[in-house]
């Protein structure tokens, strides 16, 4: 029986996820009694040897065998297996023997009151009945086992098996099926296990569908927005705790042993506790949606900058505050983690420096609103698009369509410059007219740009400048400056190409062409032979030749 407990934990985790938690908790509430135990190697005469032969034999459906272990009346002897199945049954539902609290000497425990021949290993309250002691008596028949139930016992074994609630249940499954399967739950409680967890899910999801319909009736009369995204967003958690909520319900109908039944409903505890922070994970999303949209949110740009990043953090401290929860439903000394973090803090935040960089360098970034997620940008030596601004780092799609990540804390003290923040574009060029235009040609060409540029729709009339700048190398240049009220790239670029072809036209009509870079070279030759006589004139010949 000892081991079967030990290995209690495995089974619970197994079929309730997570349940071992519980027997932990259990154990520790026995801990005292059971640091009082004996540890010594069982004799083969002791009551704990006899205890564990009994739930042996019972456990594996020999119940005539595990008869020989109850002192039964000889007029009680026909019923002897019938009471050996009910006294196993009475005992997992009343009393959970931990059999290493069983005295494994061969007399028994003599130093509790009792006989020495009477071993008492529990005490059974039924309903509003009287407690009932759980004995063990020695045995001086020839043949019979050293230790057997005692007769008191035995003969308050049927009283207690009419309390039984699935009495009835148990009398009409068949011995094959109330034999134990894995980890001690009987075979027929495996076989309901999964039924009892569909019909929980079906009865879930038509209850809270229901709910929802009734609500729905509710929130549309309603003139705001928040209450449909809150019952739209809580819909899956409302399903599952709705199904949670029948598990709870048809948890009797399995008649769980006292361990298993306590781990089970403190499982659906810790299920409810998640679905309840579930529900707060789905309301952070709707809070930043409905600030978003409120008319604060909207008059003040910079702060709603922040939504995203305070939506993040708001999640990793709800997922905190979680996990605190669920340990300490579950038994574990939450207070001593709590202090254990607090003397280790120094030590993480010096190993985390870089970590809380990144942290105030998101908040940095939230605060002072360089760029947005969505926004084209230019950062340094690249440029790209920001997909996410995290708590730890930001990522930029580049054009070429990889993912650039950079730390906050290092992005914060980088020059940053951004495309999307742009109100108007300008087109700023040069055009170079050839030498061969006149005087007359260029204040044509001079106001047909000009008035090409006023001409357009989305110009940007206070500044256009078309001005004569200079004699280039190989030029005459006129410099152009103008603002296009667009924030969009593509449309920049057409409106571009429809202005810069436009320019051609007005060059083309004012007679004149656009220059090309040329270059004038000058090859002056002499004659050798009259510098070395040193009389007579110096004939230069000159020798033009224009490379184009």
């Amino acid at each position: 029986m000892g081991r079967i407990r030990v290995v209690l934990g495995p089974l619970l985790l197994c079929v309730f996820g997570g349940a071992g938690a519980a027997l932990a908790q259990a154990d520790s509430a026995e801990g005292d009694s059971a640091q009082r135990a004996v540890r010594t190697e069982p004799a083969p005469d002791s009551p704990r040897m006899a205890l564990e032969e009994f739930l042996t034999r019972t456990r594996s459906g020999h119940y005539a065998e595990a008869a020989t272990y109850l002192d039964v009346h000889d007029s009680a002897g026909p019923r002897a297996a019938t009471l050996a199945r009910q006294l196993k049954a009475v005992l997992d539902r009343y009393l959970w023997i931990d059999v290493e609290t069983v005295s494994p000497l061969a007399m028994g425990d003599t130093s509790d009151g009792l006989p020495s021949r009477l071993e008492e290993i529990g005490v059974i309250r039924a309903g509003r009945g009287p407690a009932v002691p759980i004995r063990l008596t020695r045995s001086s028949i020839e043949g019979a086992p050293p230790w057997r139930f005692s007769r008191g016992t035995v003969e308050q074994t049927p009283v207690l098996y009419a309390t039984l609630e699935n009495r009835w249940l148990m009398e009409h499954i068949p011995d094959a099926l109330q034999r134990p399967g894995p980890f001690e739950l009987l075979r027929w409680q495996w076989l309901a296990l999964p039924l009892l967890l569909v019909l929980a899910g079906v009865f879930g999801a038509i209850a809270s569908r229901l709910l929802r319909a009734l609500l729905w009736r509710l929130v549309r009369r309603t003139g705001t927005q928040w209450d449909d995204a809150i019952l739209t967003r809580l819909a899956a958690p409302l399903t599952s705790a709705m199904t949670l909520a029948t598990v709870s319900a048809l948890i009797p109908f399995l008649d769980l042993y006292a361990p298993a039944e306590h781990a089970a409903y403190l499982v659906l505890r810790v299920g409810l506790f998640l679905v309840f922070f579930w529900s707060l994970w789905r309301l952070i999303d709707v809070v930043r949606l409905v600030i978003a949209g409120s008319r604060w949110a909207k008059s003040s740009p910079t702060s709603r900058a922040l939504l995203p990043l305070g939506s993040r953090f708001g999640k990793v401290l709800l997922v905190m505050l979680t996990a605190v929860a669920v340990l300490s439903l579950l038994g574990f000394p939450v207070a001593s983690l709590v202090a254990g973090l607090g003397i280790g803090g120094l030590a993480l935040a010096l190993a985390a420096q870089k970590t809380v960089e990144n942290l105030f360098g998101a908040f940095s970034i939230g605060a002072d609103q360089p760029f947005r997620e969505g926004d084209f940008v230019k950062i340094e030596d690249f440029v790209g698009t920001v997909e996410a601004v995290g708590l730890r780092s930001s990522r930029f799609r580049t054009l070429d369509r990889t993912l650039i990540t950079i730390p906050n804390g290092k992005l914060a003290d980088m020059r940053l410059e951004s495309f999307t923040a742009r109100d108007r574009m300008r087109l700023a060029t040069v055009i170079g007219l050839v030498y061969e235009t006149t005087a007359a040609q260029m204040r044509d060409v001079l106001a047909g740009l000009e008035r090409v540029l006023r001409a357009h729709p989305k110009i940007w009339p206070d500044a256009v400048v078309v001005r004569f700048r200079e004699f280039a190398a190989s030029s005459l240049d006129i410099e152009i400056m103008a603002w296009f009220q667009t924030r969009d790239w593509g449309e920049f670029q057409l409106i571009r190409q429809e202005i810069l072809l436009q320019f051609m036209e007005v060059i083309e009509l004012a007679g004149t062409a656009i220059a090309f870079p040329t270059r004038t070279i000058h090859v002056l030759g002499e004659s050798v032979a009259g510098h070395a006589a040193g009389n007579g004139a110096e004939e230069q010949k000159h020798l033009q030749q224009t490379v184009t």
